[in-house]
């Protein structure tokens, strides 16, 4: 009996030892988490109270301070200079065409990949795309302004296209390791009943495809919403510039207005932000099942 209480002592003290190493080995990975988390939130926490002070409190105050009072003359005058509802159009166009476009190649082409492994021409195509994937934008910027020239796409809609060029080998990769996941045999039965691929793909697989897509639209839309090189250097008219760039060419005027600025940053910052925080589940469970499965 002794001898029992003694060993359940001993498990009990080599446990504790065991979670208290346990503890102390997070530490640094915990400090690691909580500085990246403070050199977003301060930047953050700056921008939202320099956006509603006065333009006194913004230049004479301290940039950590709240505001006193709350003041909303900032976002009145950068939603006049900016022509924010305009821009704002324009960049909910842009990210639209490219969330609907990057997710329906992307699963086009990683189904189509996905099937036919075995075949020498769709496994290259997969390493092209992969490779494809460390291109930079400014590599072949030069190319990409000439041909957009070229071919009258020098406007939105064109920046719309190359956004989904851009996104497309990623996501792909992201769709092609999703559907290795899903079993053949449901498109073989499908098949047996008389569909065609095509129905397959629309009504069984497609589906199916539901939170790799919400994963993959949420970053194509982040990457769209906040991208200032390649609209700024393939949209020639000024008046179809996106938020992001139409921020740059108004900052000259803003001045010493640092309440105006901060304003307009959060103005253009603030639908990223609210979609990123309402959809982040999604981002997550896709990302979680497509690697477990």
């Amino acid at each position: 009996m002794t001898g029992s209480i003694r060993s359940v002592d001993a498990d009990r003290t080599a446990g504790g030892r065991g979670s208290g190493r346990r503890a102390r080995s997070n530490w640094p990975v915990t400090i690691v988490l909580v500085l990246c988390a403070l050199s977003v939130l301060v930047p953050l926490y700056v921008t939202v109270s320099m956006a509603f002070k006065t333009t006194g409190q913004a230049v004479d105050g301290n940039a950590f301070s709240l505001p006193a009072p709350f003041s909303v003359d900032g976002f009145v005058q950068a939603w006049e200079l900016t022509d924010f509802p305009r821009a704002f159009g324009i960049s909910v166009l842009v990210a639209a065409i490219t969330v609907a476009g990057t997710i329906l190649l992307a699963s086009f082409t990683a189904y189509a990949i996905a099937r036919n492994w075995a075949r020498r021409f769709f496994r290259w195509s997969f390493f092209y795309l992969l490779a494809a994937m460390f291109l930079p934008f400014p590599v072949l910027a030069l190319s990409q302004v000439k041909l957009t020239g070229l071919a009258h796409l020098d406007n939105p809609i064109g920046v719309a296209i190359l956004h989904v060029m851009f996104q497309l080998s990623f996501s792909v990769l992201l769709f092609t390791a999703f559907l290795r996941s899903i079993p053949a045999e449901l498109e073989e039965s499908a098949r047996i009943d008389g569909a065609s691929t095509g129905q397959v793909f629309w009504r069984l697989v497609f589906p199916l495809l539901a939170p790799m897509s919400a994963t993959v639209g949420i970053f194509a839309f982040l990457a769209s919403w906040n991208d200032f090189v390649m609209p700024s250097l393939i949209t020639s008219d000024p008046a179809l510039q996106t938020l992001p760039v139409l921020q740059q060419m108004f900052q000259t005027q803003f001045s010493n207005n640092y309440n105006v600025s901060f304003a307009s940053y959060l103005m253009a910052m603030a639908p990223a932000i609210i979609v990123y925080l309402i959809t982040q589940r999604w981002v997550m469970a896709g990302v979680t099942q497509g690697a477990i499965k």
